[in-house]
């Protein structure tokens, strides 16, 4: 081999200007599917958080509606419960809550039989959303004997002589990218809250009163 030839040889093995560039194109892969999958991941918690606080805020607003005086139970109505999905869906905005999930309210009664204390029945219930497959995980409307509504173990209950407002959301989630970089493809987030005030829960239809022209969001 010429000297010529041995000197290039030699220059080539000691050059290292292209070795940043060959390590990048190794990592660069990795580097993108870690982005990719966390910037998935924020925006999959930043949707259930989202699910979270819809159910807890409907779950509240439910607890506050009604009509009537300090002196008497007050009453809601058909249009009083639309109101509230109403609200829901301008809350969950561009997620298109109704499109892509199913809301549904429930109230939580104490059992009225005194031979059945420390259960509780589901007088009635609502709902809302293109999911119809998606039911009641935790009860229906009509359904006694319940030891409470919720995850086992911490269960929402209601006050004697009182109602609880139970909220399930569920959501089919959209993903930013790609489901195969979320850690799942629904959720379900539920909220419940105490009715602060006397509710007639015996009047109108099992203690929702009926609005001409309003129809009611049945389930």
């Amino acid at each position: 081999m010429s000297r010529n030839r041995l000197t290039l040889v030699r220059r080539m093995r000691s050059d290292s200007s292209g070795l940043a560039l060959i390590e990048f194109a190794f990592a660069a892969p990795i580097l993108l599917a870690l982005s990719l999958t966390g910037a998935e991941l924020t925006h999959y918690i930043t949707t259930k958080m989202r699910m979270s606080q819809l159910a807890l805020h409907l779950a509240d607003n439910a607890a506050r509606i009604g009509s009537g005086s300090q002196l008497s139970a007050k009453r809601i109505n058909e249009a009083d419960i639309n109101d509230l999905f109403i609200g829901a869906g301008l809350q969950g905005g561009e997620l298109d809550l109704y499109e892509h999930g199913r809301v549904i309210i429930s109230s939580l009664e104490p059992m009225a039989n005194p031979n059945e204390d420390g259960t509780f029945r589901i007088r009635w219930q609502r709902c809302r959303g293109a999911k119809t497959d998606h039911e009641s995980t935790y009860g229906d409307a009509g359904d006694t004997d319940l030891d409470g509504m919720g995850i086992a173990g911490r269960q929402a209950i209601a006050p004697e002589n009182g109602v609880t407002m139970f909220v399930e959301v569920y959501y089919e989630y959209q993903p930013l990218l790609g489901e195969h970089l979320a850690p799942s493809t629904s959720m379900v987030e539920i909220g419940s809250m105490m009715v602060r005030d006397r509710r007639d829960t015996a009047g109108g239809n099992n203690g929702v009163y009926p609005v001409s022209g309003v129809t009611p969001s049945s389930c």
